[in-house]
């Protein structure tokens, strides 16, 4: 997305992206961009605030049912921006922002960021209430503030921002990704074993650390990351997806997984979307799970082994869990729409092998 817009982005071998933007840039997100990835509206902020002007294509991404981003133009035109709407582009304009207060209806983590990155640049001061409180919220206002930026509060309900007229480029460390370190405590949930993740924080990850450990996992932190170790069958548990710190509905399709295999039976229940992102649990019936879903609600009992089979990956959380199910599957698992999964993680397959796994990335699949 940002290079589409003229902006250089170079990657280096060390994971590491440098980011050069021009004076003269397009303010434009495209339709066959923001498609594939629903979290690029959080362009729309930062681009009105430097700008003044930006057009956005509505957004696509993971299916999860209805995410309408009401939030996010809510709060910018509480700062002064207009919108138009046509041929499914979002047009807006604004001379400058100017600081206000803005209630969020709901504690939505991308609607934070792109109001975070709008107030920082906007006229006077900005309170955001019912923020959303991730560790990734906190990281990215240490990265604006570092930039000359003035937020206080962030990673609590309550935000406050004070705008400054310009921000100076820094080198920043960007937060560990904790899904992904939940990820591979999954796998060995699944697979029994071992694992250090290193560079995994313990304090960020504490309801989702507690569920497996009720599950059976043994979880401690090390001086640099996470220990985990798994040598029995999981125990089944219950589940409910909330706003950080609850269980993120990221962690859900895991938890789903690690209940299809565990002994007795578990409830996941999904507090912040809706029905739709029960969508993989028909590709875990393929495998031999035993789920039934009631609205809101699925209904998990475990059964000793679950059997290979061709599989399609609905969105990148999913596709890991089908993945991870495959691992410990009898017999072979094909996992289809695999570019989800390589849209959240980085040589997913090759950290698995590192592991033990046998699993390996077939291009046509």
């Amino acid at each position: 997305v940002l290079t589409s817009m003229g902006i250089d982005v170079e990657r280096t071998e060390d994971h590491t992206l440098a980011i050069f933007r021009p004076e003269d840039y397009t303010p434009e997100a495209p339709y066959e961009l923001v498609e594939q990835m629903r979290a690029s509206i959080v362009v729309l902020g930062p681009l009105l605030a430097n700008r003044g002007r930006a057009r956005v294509a509505m957004p696509g991404g993971d299916d999860f049912g209805s995410r309408p981003i009401d939030i996010h133009l809510k709060g910018l035109e509480a700062m002064g921006a207009q919108f138009e709407f046509a041929h499914g582009y979002i047009e807006a304009r604004a001379d400058r922002l100017l600081g206000t207060r803005i209630l969020l209806e709901f504690p939505s983590v991308t609607a934070t960021e792109n109001l975070l990155m709008a107030a920082v640049l906007a006229k006077g001061a900005t309170l955001i209430e019912n923020a959303a409180r991730e560790p990734e919220i906190a990281d990215l206002a240490a990265f604006l503030n570092r930039m000359g930026g003035r937020i206080l509060g962030a990673g609590s309900s309550t935000i406050e921002i004070e705008g400054v007229d310009e921000l100076a480029p820094v080198d920043h460390d960007v937060v560990a990704d904790r899904v992904e370190a939940a990820t591979f405590l999954t796998a060995v949930a699944l697979a029994g074993g071992e694992i250090t993740i290193e560079g995994a924080r313990a304090d960020h990850m504490d309801m989702p650390i507690q569920k497996l450990g009720d599950m059976g996992v043994r979880i401690s932190p090390t001086s640099t990351g996470l220990w985990a170790s798994c040598q029995s069958r999981l125990h089944s548990i219950d589940v409910s997806t909330l706003p950080y710190p609850g269980v993120a509905t990221d962690y859900k399709p895991l938890f789903v997984t690690l209940l299809s295999v565990a002994d007795g039976v578990g409830i996941v229940t999904e507090n912040i979307y809706g029905a739709n992102r029960f969508a993989y649990v028909a590709e875990l019936g393929r495998m031999g799970a035993d789920i039934r879903t009631e609205g809101h609600h699925a209904i998990v009992r475990g059964v000793p082994r679950l059997s290979g089979a061709p599989v399609k990956a609905p969105d990148i959380r999913a596709g890991a869990a089908l993945v991870l199910a495959g691992l410990v599957a009898e017999g072979e698992t094909a996992v289809s729409d695999a570019f989800h999964v390589e849209r959240g993680y980085e040589h997913f397959a090759d950290k698995l092998q590192a592991l033990g796994a046998d699993v390996h990335r077939e291009r046509s699949v």
